[in-house]
């Protein structure tokens, strides 16, 4: 148990510096956030119109009300978590990569209805988007993280089982 605390928290410090560093942001995290708003406007228009992205931003095109993806409403910091959690497990690395994938599929999920709803609160009810945007949906993507933690630990096979894997 130590032995994984000392990497989660060690390899949670080198992802969350290396994010932050000019180069990352402009070529992986900055890109991504706005492929993330162009997936949720596009998701968006599918049953309102009147919606426009441009880069980072998605906004009205009647009201002019707009939200703006920032740096901690991406899921990326979400996703560092996870993963220095994962990776610091012990368990094979095929199951790693299975847990990143579900993880990363489940975060993002969840982070696409988060920026949706969050959209449609500050355009009917700016009062509740801040309070949903600082208190509900911050703590329930870490929380999806966790839990996805948590199941993926709950499906790696035991010592035994792994064992007779090889094996066989």
């Amino acid at each position: 148990m130590l032995r994984f605390l000392v990497w989660f928290l060690v390899l949670l410090t080198a992802l969350f510096t290396l994010e932050m560093l000019a180069p990352v942001q402009r070529t992986l995290i900055l890109p991504w956030t706005a492929l993330l708003a162009d997936l949720c406007g596009w998701l968006m228009q599918l049953f309102d119109d009147q919606i426009a992205v441009t880069g980072k931003v998605i906004r009205s095109t009647t009201s002019g009300f707009g939200v703006s993806i920032e740096p901690g409403c991406n899921g990326v910091e979400a996703m560092i978590v996870l993963l220095a959690a994962i990776a610091a497990f012990p368990a094979p690395w095929r199951y790693k990569l299975q847990g990143l994938l579900a993880g990363f599929l489940a975060i993002q999920a969840l982070n696409l209805a988060r920026i949706i709803s969050l959209y449609y609160l500050g355009l009917w009810h700016p009062v509740l988007f801040e309070w949903a945007h600082l208190y509900i949906w911050q703590a329930l993507i870490m929380l999806d993280a966790l839990i996805v933690f948590l199941v993926w630990v709950r499906f790696i096979p035991g010592p035994a089982t792994t064992a007779a894997a090889h094996a066989g």
